[in-house]
């Protein structure tokens, strides 16, 4: 899930909230965004405290984007809203941006309250959300050990690690056997109207935002987020990885594909104006911690070091994966930029130098 970090500098910059009213979450109320495109809430925990879902009249039907943890609260929020707001039409279609259990939770729930209904999601959301599902119960790999050890984890961090693995299938219901594809640029026609899917990587695999010019809408998912910046983590399962240049190339993207004057739906926070802005700042984030980092990196250190180069808080054991999977992403971007190397030791920890 997104669970970003608060970001140290510069101030953000000045974005347009034009809704005053925030449905609550968990209660199945709706606030219209535009002509058919209606707001909904489904509670977290932690943080950011609540998910934006959205409910998009499609004629006969309602298509659903993106759907809260497997919670009895979400649940709940969902049966009163297909009690109330969404009454008298079935869910007909349902998106899931990408394969975090914050989106796609609840959507095995939904599409069996709703049979006639399809999943969409691009191919390695659906794919890489099976096979982390297929871990559940499963002990933690030697890898992954491997992976914590080097980035200088101690050993009762390593033994959490154990203990937590396997837990991504608890936060959804499991995912139908078949769902339908969607790619980057296809157009999905939704009451009428045609929403163009733009792929962003480096938060998750193959992000999909929806991108409708008729309404001048973008539903951004966790690419762009007004108030946080989105988690882009390396992981044991490709610790040689560089998601922060997808990432930031993925910003990009969008600033060229999408115009300023959208309307941004965003999984977490409010509704925004100033969206070029918005990934200008975001873009710049991630460069000054990039020259932070490597100006730490004048002497050796393991990424469980460099945490406040890129952290304004103080990390925890709660933020200690999520804060090194971040780490590493600059590390190894750094790394695939020349400007840094690391050195494994005889102890199998990792160090980094600036080259």
């Amino acid at each position: 899930m997104s669970d970003g970090f608060d970001e140290p500098e510069p101030p953000r910059p000045v974005l347009s909230y034009p809704f005053e009213h925030v449905p609550e979450a968990g209660a199945g109320e709706t606030v219209e965004v535009a002509p058919g495109v209606l707001w909904l809430r489904m509670p977290l925990g932690g943080s950011l405290k609540a998910i934006n879902v959205w409910a998009l009249d499609d004629g006969d039907g309602w298509t659903i984007v993106d759907t809260g943890l497997r919670t009895h609260e979400s649940a709940q929020g969902w049966r009163s809203a297909f009690t109330g707001a969404l009454a008298g039409k079935p869910v007909t279609r349902v998106i899931c941006t990408h394969m975090h259990p914050d989106h796609v939770g609840l959507a095995g729930w939904i599409l069996r309250k709703f049979p006639d209904a399809r999943l969409w999601m691009t191919r390695l959301e659906y794919i890489t959300c099976r096979m982390l599902t297929a871990d559940t119960g499963r002990e933690a790999p030697e890898d992954g050990v491997r992976f914590y050890k080097a980035a200088g984890w101690d050993e009762p961090s390593i033994e959490t690690y154990r203990t937590r693995f396997g837990g991504f299938g608890r936060g959804l219901y499991p995912l139908p056997d078949s769902y339908r594809r969607l790619s980057d640029g296809d157009a999905v026609t939704i009451g009428g109207r045609a929403w163009r899917v733009v792929v962003g990587c480096g938060h998750s695999p193959e992000h999909a935002c929806l991108y409708s010019p008729d309404l001048k809408l973008l539903i951004s998912g966790d690419q762009v987020l007004p108030r946080i910046s989105s988690n882009v983590s390396v992981h044991p399962t490709e610790p040689d990885a560089d998601p922060l240049t997808d990432w930031l190339t993925s910003l990009a993207k969008v600033k060229a594909e999408v115009p300023d004057d959208v309307l941004v739906l965003p999984a977490h926070n409010e509704p925004f104006h100033g969206l070029h802005r918005r990934i200008d700042h975001l873009i710049g984030g991630h460069e000054r911690g990039l020259a932070r980092l490597r100006t730490r990196l004048q002497e050796p250190k393991r990424a469980v070091d460099v945490f406040g180069a890129l952290f304004a808080r103080q990390i925890g054991p709660d933020l200690l994966g999520m804060a090194t999977g971040e780490a590493m992403a600059h590390l190894n971007c750094l790394w695939k930029r020349g400007a840094a190397e690391p050195h494994l030791d005889d102890e199998g920890v990792q160090w980094w130098r600036a080259a």
